[in-house]
């Protein structure tokens, strides 16, 4: 089956993942999920991720979801904002910050994927991803 939405997919196998409290999730590999699972690991929203590629194209990527002591989900939500039907581009001064610095912003930029807070100090702006509390 077609995603017409590869980020929203994979932040909507992460969320049902962590309602099930599973382990891990696995999706297909691409470059930016993978980016994606470096922010979120870097972060601390997620373990680890591994990736197995078959070729240069092809492969999947294994998230491993991080849980608190009580087995409470580390991600309490995500949220896609920029989508194919409706892009988000912001400047480096309005990028979000919510709960008190405690959420996360992704940001695509000229200079690649990164977090909200990193392009707000290089003073860089771009597409809004999404958000992670």
């Amino acid at each position: 089956m077609a995603v017409n939405d590869p980020i929203a997919d994979f932040l909507t196998r992460i969320r049902n993942a962590q309602k099930a409290q599973h382990r891990y999730v696995d999706c297909s590999w691409s470059v930016m999920r993978q980016h994606l699972a470096d922010i979120l690991k870097n972060q601390g929203y997620v373990e680890t991720y591994l990736v197995k590629q078959e070729n240069k194209q092809r492969g999947t990527l294994r998230v491993f979801l991080k849980y608190t002591e009580q087995r409470r989900p580390v991600i309490q939500g995500l949220k896609r904002v920029s989508r194919p039907g409706l892009r988000k581009y912001i400047g480096h001064q309005d990028i979000p910050q919510f709960y008190g610095g405690m959420g996360l912003s992704i940001v695509s930029t000229s200079q690649g994927v990164m977090a909200g807070n990193e392009a707000r100090k290089r003073k860089i702006g771009g597409e809004l991803l999404c958000l992670v509390w």
